[in-house]
Parts: C-alpha cells; structure tokens; sequence
C-alpha cells in the first residue's frame, strides 16, 4: 500500500450503555447500509472473489434489521457484520466517534488475553490480581458458552480479517470486548488446572501496575548488538519517513556487522516507498522487483453489451471479452509496472540476513518482503504475514461513522498472490505458550542460530 495504513487496536472509552447516541433515523440507517453496499459493488478490488447471490440477499435481509435496530452502536455493529463478509483486512467500517468499546479493563481487574496455540490465553493482569489470575491461564468460557463458541458466534463475525489466522488472532485477543457496564461471565483454568469463575463488568481499571510489566515502548527503530558479529535492527513501521534517517544514522555499525537481523515483525505497515529507501542499502541489485498492481475497470456501456455475451462469444474477440468481463464485473486495469532502478553510491551491506516476520507484518511491510523476495542473502523467519494490503477508498456513513473499501490488488511481480494467503516464510517458527512462560522469543533464537552456522 503507498498510503499509510497501521494495525490499529481498538481503544478504551468511558461511553456506558446508558449514554449511547441514538441519532440515526430509519431513513439514515437504510442509507448508510446502502452507500456501503453500493460502494463495495463498484469499487472492492475482490469483488470477483464474492458470492454475489450470498452477497446481495444479506443485504436483502439487513435492511429491515437495521431500521429496527435500538440506537447507533447497535447499528453500527450490524454494519461491520456485513462488511466482514468480504473477508478482507482493508476493507472496515468504523464506529462514529464518541462510540468505541472497551477491551481489557473491568473495574478490579484487568486482563490482557492472547492467542496462543488456539487458545484464549491471559498474558498479563493488573499487578493485585497476579496470584489469583496466573500468567498462562485460559478462558474457557465466556457467558454459557465454550470460548471456541463464544468466539465463532459473537466475535469473529464483526472483524474483518483477509485470512484466517489473523481472524483468529483478533477474535481472542477481542474475546472480551464490549461497552462500558456490560457484563460477561467467564471460566477460567489456572496452570495448575483449577477452575475459578468471574463476573466481571466492563469499568476503568484505577490501578496502573500490571503483570507481568509491559515492555519498554518500541521506537520507531531499534538496534543492537547480539554479539560482535550479529547486529539487529528492528523496523517498526513504515508511516515515517524519518525510519530512514535513522536507518542511515546507524550505517556505520552495520558496515563492522558480519550477519544481520531485520525485525518486521511489529511494522503494521506504512508507505511501501519508506522501507524501499531501506531496502536499497541492503543489496548489490541495481533494480528491485516490486508488486504488481491493478484494480476494476468499469465502463458502463460494455457491462450493457455484457449481458448478452456468453463465454463462448469471446474466443478470439477481444470486443466480446470486454464485454462478458464488465458484465461479470472482472475488467481489470494493470497498472504500468516499473522496477525500481537504484542509484545509491555508497557502500552496500549485502551480509547473511534474516529477516523476521509474523501475523502483524502488513501491507507496506508485505511489500518490503515482496521487493526482498529474490535476494538470496535473506532468509525469512518466522510467522506468514498479516495477508492484507491495498489502496482503501475512504467514505463517510451517516451518524460520523466512516468505511474504507480496498480498492488495488498487489501481487508479486509474477502474479502470484499473497493478499489473503499472506507472505510465507523460508524457516517456520511459532511462539508457544511454554515460551511465553519462559520469556523465551524462539523466533529470534532460531535466527541467531540459523546466522551462526552461516558464519562458520
């Protein structure tokens, strides 16, 4: 994506149910449901990709739910149902503002949940509740139902994920999610498998200490040594340039590197021509392979002849094809496609390298793995990537409310897809919950180890 785009976590607020906007009249509701629908229908880049029948009959079916809906929330909620049925990450539909949900906190308690081997994992409490929530318990259960339950029928539905293990990762960590002053009641199994219950109600959380502490913040980019040969770097996000200025202050440590480690693995994401302007440090090539691009072209008078064209008709016309494809919504528009010619002067770090990754590697940071993709002094290591990129086309919903609808397919240069499959690694590796326990980061280790019998 050449537009800045982050992975952005839902944030806290002190709306209550009693206090929730009900602003929107019917006429209102059934307008915004529309200008979605029709929105997505002209410009979603995988609309081919859609059940259409599926498609539209849901919203058949919405529009007399969303007139009967209680107030805006409610609504808004019904919206971000309909739009995780296209199943992609740059696809959404936010809330107004002053209407957000809260996700971690519950008054005397405040818990932090994980995806870790399938599971609703807690990573982290509020440090008085350490002894009676221990790091590594599971929730197993969530208002009457089995958290695998709970999760496909209330929380998985409403987020819009292009693949699967990204859906699951948010649907846990989102397991608990809600307004202020609504209340669930979980089970939940300790490490020494005692079963404890909960009631507990969506309120600020006063205390600050937690446990464990959290991390120092990330900066935008981090460095280190692992020894006297190894150097790390972790790029943090590409939605500031100024990465490459830091980048370029630290080129006098890497040039005494004999291996290197690249960290993707928290960059959510940015303007792909950022990391681009790392990358070139990193390779002897005189040109860089970017990802391929192109988006719907819709010309009306072609959908028009369309619907009198069968496949068949086709063959060997390219009038026809125009046609059949309009009609079927399939005319795509391939952008021109340029590699990108490097001229830097200057010494070049072209050293063995490992580049981590996993789940929250998105978009611009995807492009940078597809512009690292024939470098064959990198290795990846990790997680497949978050699956997502695009240019989303933002519009306004009534009430303050707002969507975005992916609008550009990137591929690699030879067409093979990654958009809902994600990048995937050279070497797989995967945080386990005894990891977690250990504070160990295996995926780093496996680098370290990896980079050493490089340098043998």
């Amino acid at each position: 994506m050449k537009h800045f785009f982050q992975i952005f976590f839902l944030s806290l607020t002190t709306l209550s149910f009693g206090q929730i906007p009900n602003k929107l009249t019917t006429t209102d509701k059934v307008y915004g449901l529309s200008k979605f629908w029709q929105e997505v229908n002209y410009n979603f880049v995988y609309l081919d990709k859609v059940d259409r029948t599926m498609w539209d009959n849901s919203y058949r079916k919405l529009i007399p739910i969303v007139q009967n809906t209680k107030n805006d929330y409610e609504y808004y909620r019904e919206l971000q149902k309909f739009c995780a049925l296209l199943k992609d990450g740059h696809t959404n539909v936010y809330f107004p503002k002053g209407i957000e949900q809260m996700n971690t906190m519950f008054g005397d308690y405040r818990l932090f949940i994980e995806n870790i081997d399938g599971k609703a994992i807690i990573v982290r409490t509020n440090f008085s509740k350490k002894d009676e929530i221990p790091f590594g318990s599971e929730i197993i259960e969530v208002n009457g139902k089995t958290t695998e339950k709970y999760v496909k029928e209330n929380v998985a539905p409403y987020i819009s994920s292009s693949t699967d293990y990204v859906l699951e990762d948010w649907s846990i960590g989102k397991l608990l999610i809600g307004l202020e002053g609504e209340i669930f009641k979980i089970k939940i199994r300790k490490p020494n498998n005692k079963i404890i219950e909960l009631t507990l109600t969506h309120k600020k959380t006063e205390e600050k200490e937690v446990y464990p502490a959290f991390e120092p913040d990330r900066q935008l980019l981090d460095f280190k040594w692992i020894n006297n040969k190894i150097a790390y770097v972790s790029l943090n996000s590409f939605g500031d340039e100024k990465i490459d200025s830091l980048f370029i202050q630290k080129l006098p440590e890497l040039y005494k590197a004999k291996a290197l480690i690249v960290d993707l693995r928290y960059n959510g994401g940015g303007n792909t021509g950022i990391g681009g302007v790392i990358l070139q440090y990193l390779t002897n090539d005189k040109i860089l392979y970017g990802s391929k691009n192109s988006c719907r072209l819709h010309i009306p008078a072609f959908k028009a002849w369309g619907k009198y064209v069968e496949p068949k008709d086709t063959i060997n016309n390219e009038w026809n094809k125009k046609a059949y494809l309009n009609f079927n919504d399939k005319h795509m528009y391939n952008f021109d496609y340029k590699p990108v010619t490097l001229e830097l002067n200057t010494k070049r770090i072209v050293i063995p390298t490992v580049l981590l990754m996993g789940h929250n590697t998105a978009s611009a940071a995807e492009d940078f793995l597809i512009y690292a993709d024939s470098q064959k002094h990198m290795t990846k290591i990790g997680e497949n990537s978050f699956g997502s990129t695009g240019q989303p086309f933002v519009f306004d919903l009534p009430g303050g409310g707002s969507a975005r609808i992916c609008t550009k397919k990137d591929t690699y240069p030879d067409g093979r897809e990654f958009v809902g499959y994600g990048i995937k690694p050279d070497i797989i590796v995967k945080r386990t919950l005894n990891d977690y326990l250990t504070k160990k980061d295996p995926v780093m280790e496996k680098a370290i180890e990896h980079l050493k019998q490089k340098l043998k």
